[in-house]
């Protein structure tokens, strides 16, 4: 399981990763096994571990107070997961997080992962990258959501996550693009018919 955070690891940084690294990494990561609908992290509590997901989907979300939930965060094989500003402060977390899918972790505490970052150099700079990642990605969405149609949201986030359709029905990927669900399936049937996509629904 640890070597597929190797490899992400490894594609993220230009440093190489030594045994003595691995070693650290081994005994640092806790692997998890987490049932569909199982809640990772639950809102009001505090976001103890993050997580490397190595198998499955998991998504973060709000719950309004006519009990609609609202998704922020989709996440598959390769992502992190996790409330990172509960985890970095210790303070109750707004989100609830849990698995879409029957779903293999890694986990990190907040010590341990401050720990990789002064002993391994590679964990800097992956570190450096996804928050320039993050920033980019936050910046494009706020733009989506004030200034793109319904057609162009849902045609960037087919082009960016193609693997996202298939894995998330369209009720929550409706709510990650702040449209209705009526309009997603209007949509999607638009883009059936443009460019011979199949309809998932």
């Amino acid at each position: 399981m640890h070597e597929l955070i190797f490899k992400y690891l490894s594609s993220c940084s230009t440093s190489s990763l030594t045994e003595k690294d691995m070693e650290l990494m081994r005994n640092t990561f806790v692997s998890k096994k987490m049932r569909k609908r199982q809640y990772f992290l639950q809102e009001g509590d505090v976001c103890k571990h993050f997580a490397f997901i190595v198998k499955g989907a998991m998504r973060q979300y709000t719950v309004d107070d006519k009990g609609i939930e609202h998704f922020v965060q989709l996440s598959i094989e390769n992502y992190w997961a996790g409330d990172r500003e509960s985890f970095a402060t210790f303070t109750p977390s707004i989100y609830n997080i849990d698995a879409w899918e029957d779903t293999e972790l890694l986990l990190i505490t907040r010590t341990d992962f401050l720990n990789l970052l002064d002993s391994i150099p590679g964990v800097a700079e992956m570190v450096r990258k996804l928050d320039e990642k993050d920033f980019i990605f936050a910046q494009r969405r706020l733009k989506a959501l004030i200034s793109l149609t319904a057609e162009k949201r849902f045609a960037e986030f087919e082009s960016s996550n193609p693997e996202f359709n298939r894995r998330f029905p369209q009720h929550i990927i409706a709510s990650y693009l702040g449209v209705t669900n009526v309009t997603l399936s209007r949509v999607r049937k638009q883009a059936m018919k443009k460019y011979s996509l199949p309809v998932i629904s």
